[in-house]
């Protein structure tokens, strides 16, 4: 992992990040991921974190604030990359770029249907929060 480096994901990021939230299963139908990943781009207050070893771009996180909370979404790591600590290296550089900017607070969403990573984010101390979430599609 000495190689490994987290930088802002950049336009010719796109088909690369795309790949690897398509292979965790993160984009659906409802999901325009280049509009999204353009979207977090350009918004001064999101942006997207790629984890790159050597030449190769391992995983990616859109992380945003909205005055209030921070937010993670599309969290994927390559499955061939995965539980070798590369999604905690990914969530501590979202938590840092957070923090440089004041949140106090950062929160995310899992699917139902994406049960098995709540265990990953309970053992990086997150809770799940008695919360419900609504949505509109505009």
């Amino acid at each position: 992992m000495s190689d490994n480096r987290i930088r802002e994901a950049a336009v010719g990021d796109l088909d690369q990040v795309i790949s690897i939230w398509k292979s965790c299963d993160l984009v659906k139908p409802q999901n325009d991921p280049v509009a999204d990943f353009e979207l977090a781009l350009n918004t001064k207050d999101s942006t997207i974190l790629i984890l790159q070893s050597g030449t190769s771009l391992i995983g990616a996180v859109v992380v945003g604030f909205d005055g209030h909370r921070g937010w993670y979404y599309y969290l994927g790591i390559s499955p061939d990359h995965q539980n070798a600590g590369n999604g905690r290296l990914l969530v501590e550089a979202a938590e840092d770029w957070l923090l440089s900017r004041g949140a106090p607070k950062a929160m995310l969403m899992v699917r139902n249907s994406n049960s098995k990573v709540i265990g990953f984010y309970e053992k990086l101390g997150y809770t799940v929060e008695e919360t419900s979430v609504l949505g509109k599609r505009l």
